[in-house]
């Protein structure tokens, strides 16, 4: 396994489409693809998927889905709640960034990549990537989870239809 194909700043954090160039583009889907090859590859796979799909809400690349994706998924299996976060399970390396210091950074500064604020405000990457997944989700209200989760088998039924979900 090669972990630095996971951690490329584009899978992290993709560029719109329509705001890149054609080269940048296929740069993009390059990468994307390598990733996908190696995920698709992996044994545990289908476990993986679930996990990020219906218990923790992971940042990035993962199990051969982009955060988008897996949010996509989500909706159309009913998952509209709040999840754990990944973030929330790992250690701190400093105090609490307060939401709107994030909120004010990106403000300040539209151009910077998340990695680039992270290291503006001396916190981690998931830290900022968490608090701008917050803003996005604090514009809708969030409607309560289902009773029972998914199988497994429903996860990768609606990861077999991803191409087809709008």
């Amino acid at each position: 396994m090669r972990p630095e194909v996971y951690q490329d700043e584009q899978l992290l954090s993709p560029p719109a489409r329509h705001e890149s160039s054609a080269e940048q583009w296929r740069d993009f889907q390059a990468k994307r693809d390598a990733a996908h090859r190696r995920c698709a590859g992996c044994e545990v796979l289908p476990e993986c998927l679930y996990q990020a799909v219906v218990e923790v809400d992971v940042s990035g690349f993962v199990a051969c889905t982009s955060e988008r994706e897996r949010q996509r998924m989500r909706r159309v299996l009913g998952l509209d709640g709040p999840l754990r976060d990944s973030a929330q399970d790992a250690p701190r390396s400093g105090g609490p960034v307060d939401h709107d210091v994030v909120m004010a950074a990106r403000r300040a500064h539209p151009d910077d990549t998340s990695r680039q604020l992270a290291e503006r405000l001396g916190c981690s990457l998931s830290t900022i990537k968490r608090h701008l997944r917050r803003a996005r989700e604090n514009t809708s209200p969030v409607p309560a989870r289902p009773a029972a989760p998914p199988t497994i088998a429903q996860v990768l039924d609606v990861f077999d239809e991803l191409e087809k979900i709008v």
